[in-house]
């Protein structure tokens, strides 16, 4: 597989089998990821791999906590508070799309609710990593830790892994950062469900659209 391959075949999985992934894969993908771009080397980057019965005990304590509704502050804003309006159509129709595919109608809140919560149990995926960073790093860090996790995903579809960036996590850091023992200096940024994707999942035909390129690419000659 090329690069070209690898970027058209990466995208969001939401559904997958009961398969574990070899421990040294994980550690050798999260190890060949570093090779991002990295401003000034900084590596601002931490990454935790979660799998085994590490992932079972953290998949029930969310499920315990979704179940008993509690709630955490975020550790920042996933979505801009005031978002433009193209990408806020951007995001309505990329979730319409989603439970379209799930046969969920918008007016059936608690069935979405009941979905949106897998995202705590990482799809079913039978492993998952973690990125936290410094609290002093900065935006250019921050797109670091972004160009880290483009690495991590595509060298996971080229070892025939499916993948899901989770920013979701974002909401839950005190237990996240708990359960890692994540020093106080440090901030969960996501999570990311690894593992074999179930092609019977109905969530995985989604494929998101991208915006046409007049919206975003100026060329000057």
């Amino acid at each position: 597989m090329n690069v070209s391959e690898a970027v058209l075949a990466r995208r969001s999985v939401r559904g997958f089998l009961d398969k574990p992934v070899d421990p040294a894969l994980l550690k050798e993908l999260a190890l060949r990821s570093a090779r991002a771009a990295t401003g000034g080397n900084i590596q601002p980057w931490h990454i935790d791999i979660v799998h085994g019965e590490s992932i079972a005990r953290l998949k029930e304590i969310m499920q315990g906590k979704i179940e008993r509704r509690e709630t955490e502050t975020p550790g920042y804003d996933i979505y801009p508070r005031e978002m433009p309006p193209q990408t806020k159509e951007r995001t309505f129709q990329i979730g319409e799309m989603l439970y379209g595919h799930l046969g969920i109608p918008r007016e059936d809140k608690k069935a979405r609710a009941i979905w949106f919560a897998r995202n705590f149990q990482f799809f079913g995926a039978p492993a998952a990593y973690f990125v936290t960073v410094d609290r002093r790093m900065g935006p250019p860090q921050w797109a670091d830790l972004g160009m880290y996790l483009q690495n991590l995903m595509l060298l996971a579809v080229e070892a025939g892994l499916a993948t899901c960036a989770q920013e979701c996590w974002a909401v839950y850091p005190q237990t996240v950062e708990g359960f890692l023992g994540t020093p106080s200096e440090r901030m969960l940024f996501c999570g990311m469900a690894i593992g074999y994707e179930d092609a019977d999942e109905p969530a995985n035909r989604a494929r998101s659209p991208r915006a046409p390129a007049a919206e975003w690419l100026t060329e000057l000659a």
